[in-house]
């Protein structure tokens, strides 16, 4: 059974950091695509970052790209999302995703594996 745990997430001020990690159990993140989402009230869920099955290359939404960084280590089978240079805007429930989807994609709706999310919440 895949298990995906969150945490790190919390309140930050405008401009701070955070990381967030998401332990995966029942299946290898290393071997998988694997990818962080997020949601605001009232919105669609969207991709942030994720990291290729095929060959571990990483991609961001034009958005985060050069403030948030995704990783994984395959000896924790944990994946990271560190994100820095927050944003008010950048408040949402925060999922990480795994599929065995060979290649990378941040459409939600292609991942099979949820977790729980976490909060973030950054103030003005």
């Amino acid at each position: 059974q895949v298990q995906l745990v969150e945490s790190g997430g919390g309140l930050v001020q405008s401009g701070g950091s955070l990381k967030l990690s998401c332990a995966a159990s029942g299946i290898s993140l290393e071997d998988s695509a694997v990818g962080w989402f997020r949601q605001a009230p009232g919105k669609e869920r969207e991709g942030v970052a994720c990291i290729s099955g095929s060959d571990g290359s990483t991609h961001y939404s034009e958005n985060m790209q050069g403030r948030f960084t995704i990783s994984r280590d395959a000896t924790q089978n944990t994946m990271y999302l560190e994100m820095t240079g927050l944003k008010p805007e950048d408040t949402a429930v925060y999922y990480c995703a795994v599929d065995s989807l060979r290649g990378w994609s941040l459409a939600h709706y292609l991942y099979n594996y949820w977790g729980q999310g976490t909060q973030v919440t950054v103030s003005s």
